[in-house]
């Protein structure tokens, strides 16, 4: 190469690299976000007798703990547990946690964490003398050592408290019979101090939300109380527990207070504090509240499903609170729709929702097959519970979505489903591939996300796309599935429309008899302009921390109240352009 040559290589690579910088830099900042159900490797059912209507993926009961500034989530039945920097990419680390007694198909059932030291601790659910309890001090990878191999303290749900004047203790129970449980542990030995005390039971004659059924009018049987989970703050205890059961919509977890960490507890005013009973995925219940490493609350919970069988679930994970009373709570509003991760500028105080709206709720599809009644609508009906199937697994099956109008999009959420799936237990070498394209008139197709070379199992893909895009039409593309045939529950595509928002909500009125207190029937004036609405509620009108998010309905009724409290409902319309303004707050004595 000549001198001459050299230099105009040289000034190439310069613009090059000067223009590439510039086109990066151009790119909008994005705070870095999420959706639900979380995006986990979740693995099969391990259990036989629960394969009732197909294999499937199944897990619940998860806890988060921060060790060291990372975040590690343990979940029911998962062989392992996964990891993370920031609460948005997780590794999984591959790891039986074996009962001594049953070396075949359970695991870690509901388990509890616990930081002590430089050690973290994890120990499964548990009526034994002779269960483990692990440690690491490098949880990154599977490098545990007993701690204790004969654990005297046997309890279901556990959950392990260290409180600041280093006192241990160990709550737990799960029972349509029996209360919630509080025991002192010498933190040494773990060796029980003292006699377990009955701590809290289920009231399900005044508080609404904790009957069973998923009208909550389901007398078969009594509603369950289990999950418990302990926070203090300001020198209050926060006695948490699930209810009334796993299955059901309204599945949330309420909270007691006292001043000692054994009690006396009273119910908190705002009850439940975590709770969904609606949108593209439903449930809250028997989950963990912890810190960020930004010292921000949340919550991580259960997600119903229960087609396959009632223990089909998944994980979520909310942004929470305690409030300058003491209140604690949970914001689930809009909480399957795109959230912000944790970041050192949040206030928990305030919404984590990022704005973007669903484009493509009930709007056309078409499909490259149809198995039997797994019909194209199925995903895009915004209910996790239903999906459509294509005939096949092959390379080449598609969905295309309609928007109706070309609209910005920023994100796309898609959930695969599990039809004919053979696969049981953890599988740590499955993944899914596919491609998806956007068009502005069905013709000319840009390639957006292309997954055709990825080696990763991702049951609820969540892409964010570099930049917003203009499109009309998103169409998936199917290369390859871990097991079963190509089939989706949700095809969930976020962004702004082009048009304004829905406005008010007329005529919105809650009523409430003296036949059943815990009850109250709400109903409103169809928006024609509206996708859907949200009714926030709770028991002060600058309180409003329970929420519901409906499609397709004028009204609601509202099964979580306690028989002798006052509540508070507020009402606003959204569609995919934005979000109305709320309506006045409606008293119901």
């Amino acid at each position: 190469m000549n001198k001459f040559s050299f230099i105009l290589w040289i000034l190439f690579i310069t613009i090059s690299i000067t223009d590439f910088a510039q086109v990066k830099n151009s790119l909008p900042d994005r705070q870095a976000t999420y959706c639900n159900p979380m995006n986990l490797d979740y693995g099969y059912c391990p259990i036989p007798n629960f394969v009732q209507n197909g294999k499937h993926r199944a897990t619940a009961d998860p806890v988060i703990t921060v060790w060291k500034d990372k975040y590690f989530l343990f979940s029911t039945n998962q062989w392992g547990y996964w990891w993370s920097q920031d609460m948005k990419d997780w590794k999984f680390v591959s790891r039986k946690f074996l009962r001594p007694w049953n070396k075949v198909y359970d695991e870690l059932c509901a388990p509890a964490t616990l930081v002590l030291g430089d050690s973290l601790l994890v120990i499964g659910s548990t009526y034994e003398k002779n269960f483990t309890l692990w440690y690491s001090t490098n949880p990154t990878h599977d490098d545990w050592k007993i701690a204790v191999d004969s654990f005297q303290v046997g309890a279901w749900d556990p959950a392990l408290y260290l409180d600041d004047d280093n006192k241990l203790y160990l709550y737990g129970g799960s029972s349509n019979l029996y209360p919630i449980y509080g025991q002192e542990l010498d933190r040494k030995t773990f060796a029980p101090i003292g006699e377990r005390v009955p701590l809290i039971h289920l009231v399900d004659s005044v508080h609404g939300w904790e009957r069973f059924g998923e009208n909550a009018d389901n007398t078969f049987l009594r509603p369950f109380m289990e999950g418990a989970w302990m926070n203090k703050k300001n020198g209050k205890y926060y006695l948490q527990y699930g209810a009334p059961g796993t299955e059901f919509s309204g599945y949330g977890d309420g909270a007691y207070v006292s001043e000692h960490p054994l009690g006396p507890f009273v119910y908190q005013k705002h009850n439940p504090i975590s709770y969904k009973p609606g949108g593209f995925v439903r449930g809250a219940g028997h989950g963990a509240t912890f810190k960020d490493v930004f010292q921000q609350y949340w919550h991580i919970s259960t997600i119903a499903i229960g087609v396959k069988n009632n223990f089909e679930r998944r994980n979520g994970v909310w942004p929470a609170n305690i409030d300058k009373d003491g209140i604690l709570y949970t914001n689930t509003s809009y909480g399957d729709y795109p959230q912000y991760i944790p970041n050192a500028n949040a206030n928990h105080a305030q919404s984590q929702f990022t704005g973007w709206m669903l484009l493509n709720y009930n709007k056309p599809v078409e499909v490259s097959s149809t198995l039997s009644a797994y019909t194209a609508n199925n995903a895009v009906d915004e209910n996790i519970k239903t999906y459509w199937s294509a005939t096949s697994a092959n390379k080449g099956e598609w969905i295309q979505s309609d928007l109706g109008n070309q609209s910005t999009i920023e994100a796309l959420q898609i959930n695969f489903a599990d039809e004919a799936v053979e696969l049981m237990g953890k599988q740590t070498n499955v993944y899914h591939q596919y491609q998806v394209f956007a068009s502005e008139d069905k013709k000319v197709w840009k390639l957006i996300i292309d997954k055709s070379k990825n080696h990763t199992d991702v049951p609820h893909d969540y892409v964010v796309l570099p930049k917003s895009i203009k499109a009309r039409f998103i169409k998936l593309v199917n290369i390859h599935m871990p097991t079963g045939k190509f089939a989706v529950s949700g095809l969930r595509v976020f962004g702004k429309g082009v048009g304004t928002n829905p406005g008010t909500v007329d005529n919105f009125v809650a009523l409430r008899g003296d036949s059943e207190r815990r009850n109250a029937w709400l109903k409103w004036a169809v928006n024609p302009n509206a996708t859907g609405y949200h009714i926030y509620f709770g028991s002060s009108p600058d309180k409003l921390y329970n929420s519901v998010l409906l499609y397709g309905v004028s009204e609601y009724y509202c099964t979580a109240m306690d028989k002798d409290q006052t509540y508070y409902f507020q009402i606003e319309a959204f569609n995919e352009n934005g979000i109305g303004p709320r309506s006045p707050i409606k008293k119901a004595e």
